[in-house]
């Protein structure tokens, strides 16, 4: 084979094959009219697994895969967290942002007992199950959310980081606050649950003394 009919054949070389397993069910849908193929699809239900149930009621659910794509590439590990509540059927998909601007909320109330919920936080993120922190910290709530499901959550985006970034920081993107800067190089970003946890101590001591 030629040159150009190499480069020709790695041109037209199939993209974005994988090896995984798959846990499949059955639809049968017969195709249709545009108008009424469309509202039959979007009638179906999603797919997910329920991994923790909440106090509440509500669940934690993860769906996967979660389609993120880096430089063209899928993470064909990644998958996304929800927390779902069976009463209106919704489906929250929960955030490292939204969980750090619920911290950031309840400590303007109380930073003391919003440290102590990242000092639970920590637990979890190096391994400790959510129920037994829960168990044994006894967490006070200033507002908002309830610790459980922060804690809950974050089992699964921190195991949603690690897969997604398997050789770079992970988990600590999160905890330790990196990023990654124009170049691509790792940063600190001041954006870490850590980093807010020594901002609220730093609070509690002004209003301590």
């Amino acid at each position: 084979m030629n040159s150009t009919a190499l480069n020709m054949a790695k041109k037209k070389a199939k993209v974005n094959i994988y090896t995984h397993s798959i846990d499949l069910s059955h639809l049968d849908i017969k195709n249709a009219p545009r108008e009424k193929f469309r509202e039959i699809l979007e009638k179906i239900k999603y797919k997910g697994y329920e991994v923790e149930s909440i106090s509440d009621g509500r669940k934690i659910v993860i769906s996967k895969p979660g389609g993120k794509f880096t430089y063209g590439t899928i993470r064909k590990e990644d998958f996304m967290v929800w927390i779902y509540n069976p009463k209106d059927s919704s489906l929250w998909l929960i955030s490292h942002k939204n969980i750090y601007q619920e911290l950031e909320e309840k400590g303007t109330i109380n930073p003391g007992e919003t440290a102590e919920i990242i000092d639970a936080l920590e637990q979890v993120y190096c391994g400790k199950e959510p129920d037994e922190v829960l168990q044994e910290a006894k967490l006070d709530n200033p507002c908002g959310e309830l610790p459980e499901v922060l804690l809950k959550a974050y089992k699964w985006i921190w195991g949603q980081e690690d897969c997604n970034y398997p050789d770079g920081k992970g988990r600590a993107m999160s905890w330790e606050g990196w990023g990654k800067d124009k170049k691509g190089d790792w940063i600190k970003t001041g954006t870490g649950l850590r980093d807010l946890r020594d901002m609220l101590l730093k609070s509690q001591k002004k209003v301590n003394s």
